[in-house]
């Protein structure tokens, strides 16, 4: 039935109870005071571009790949296509050393994003070893 909704009607009733806050039922007046009490105050870590750089092992790369390093003695590694130019290559380098902190080089690096929900750990015994099982058949 099309006069059962009423957008306007709902909206206003909606804004109306979302202005409204009701009083703490008397039981819970002090729950946000202890709550907000127990809440640490945490402040970010100052990150310098001169932090230690991470610890990568570097893999085999494709034939059209290669690492360069923004540090001294390997430090710093990051990929770069091998068919540019001398000068060009210089002038990436010298780019990248430039912005060093818009690189996430760590998952912690990437901002907004929460390590525990991106990372897991399978907890296994020290004495077991983990097996491939065979994928069971699900319909007959």
């Amino acid at each position: 039935d099309a006069t059962y909704y009423d957008p306007e009607g709902d909206i206003l009733i909606l804004e109306a109870l979302l202005n409204n806050d009701p009083e703490p039922l008397s039981n819970q007046k002090d729950f946000f005071l202890t709550l907000h009490k127990d809440l640490k105050v945490v402040e970010p870590k100052n990150q310098s571009e001169e932090d230690e750089p991470p610890k990568v092992e570097l893999k085999e790369l494709p034939p059209h790949l290669e690492y360069a390093f923004l540090g001294d003695n390997g430090k710093w590694p990051v990929i770069i296509a091998k068919d540019i130019s001398s000068n060009e290559k210089t002038d990436l380098i010298n780019v990248l050393k430039t912005q060093k902190k818009a690189i996430a080089w760590k998952l912690t690096d990437i901002k907004g994003i929460n390590p525990e929900f991106c990372s897991h750990k399978i907890l296994l015994e020290e004495d077991y070893s983990p097996k491939v099982q065979s994928q069971r058949r699900v319909n007959p």
